[in-house]
């Protein structure tokens, strides 16, 4: 059973990583909460399959850490979605589009970078470098 919750939470793990990928915000928003549920899973799993934290009268006791890190991790989880939530609604509002779209200053920087880089073919090799004021090696054939 054990084996099967952390194949559970590696689903969830796998598909809200891929979904956090995605350009549409309400895809990213649903990615962060099932990243969210298999950690809760994944926290769950590792104290002692979720049973109760006294175990038979108190006869034994179950790890009460991973409990509280679930409730925590709940809490957190719910308020970032909430925000987000908010976030891709005033999103929408403005724009009538839940599209993430570039940031300015990265496509500036790209545009930079293509501007500033060599023109013509470059030569990685080590041994053909040479300074301003070094001439090539003579070609001994």
């Amino acid at each position: 059973m054990t084996i099967l919750l952390a194949l559970v939470a590696a689903i969830l793990f796998g598909c809200g990583s891929w979904l956090l990928m995605q350009r549409r915000l309400t895809r990213i928003i649903v990615g962060i909460g099932l990243l969210g549920h298999g950690a809760n899973l994944l926290l769950i799993t590792s104290g002692r399959s979720g049973r109760a934290p006294i175990i038979d009268g108190g006869g034994g006791y179950a790890d009460p850490l991973p409990q509280a890190l679930a409730l925590t991790a709940v809490v957190i989880t719910f308020g970032v979605t909430a925000f987000l939530l908010a976030l891709g609604f005033r999103s929408w509002q403005l724009t009538q589009d839940d599209r993430v779209e570039d940031d300015v200053e990265d496509r500036i920087i790209a545009a930079r970078r293509e501007r500033e880089a060599p023109s013509g073919d470059v030569d990685d090799d080590p041994e053909n470098t040479f300074g301003p004021d070094d001439e090539p090696a003579e070609n001994p054939t």
